[in-house]
């Protein structure tokens, strides 16, 4: 009779061994713990940790700032040849009247706006002389030596010399962080 009971003992004990290792989440996987009892047991999440991200969608970054725009503008007057330029305004029309003001300043009344620009850069190239077929030229581009570079491809200055920066500048936004 005494191996009888030894042998149900070690039966009973047999079959409540398998729960012991699941009572202290050794069946959960990382990130995870267990729940449930009296027979009905389970892993959950832990939450806050790294199980199941990979079925949550991330949240988009904050943004920390944003992006101001620039403006830059040029007044020319044909009667006297004076110029008025300006960069970095808050807006075109800031950038236009002060370009304007610029102009008149030299004594110019018919002063206009030519040029107007936002975010990007300006070059402006004149011929080296005043002779028939001159045309002076406007570049624009991300970069001032963009910009100088596209302007001498349009620039035509008879002479046969390369015509000569006459202004450039940028206008690029700023970022203002919150």
């Amino acid at each position: 009779m005494y191996p009888f009971i030894l042998l149900a003992s070690f039966g009973v004990l047999g079959a409540f061994l398998p729960n012991l290792g699941r009572a202290e989440g050794g069946s959960c996987p990382p990130g995870f713990y267990p729940i449930g009892g009296q027979g009905a047991s389970g892993c959950a999440p832990i939450p806050g940790g790294a199980a199941g991200s990979g079925d949550q969608i991330p949240l988009p970054p904050r943004p920390t700032g944003e992006w101001i725009s620039t403006w830059g503008a040029i007044a020319t007057s044909l009667a006297t040849s004076e110029v008025g330029m300006v960069s970095d305004m808050r807006s075109a029309e800031l950038a236009a009247s002060e370009a304007m003001r610029r102009c008149a300043g030299g004594g110019a009344r018919d002063c206009k706006v030519t040029v107007s620009y936002s975010n990007q850069c300006v070059a402006w190239l004149v011929p080296s002389a005043d002779l028939p077929g001159a045309q002076s030229a406007v570049g624009r581009a991300p970069k001032k030596r963009i910009a100088i570079a596209e302007a001498q491809r349009k620039c035509v200055d008879p002479s046969g010399k390369k015509c000569t920066v006459f202004y450039a500048d940028c206008s690029e936004p700023v970022f203002r962080k919150f």
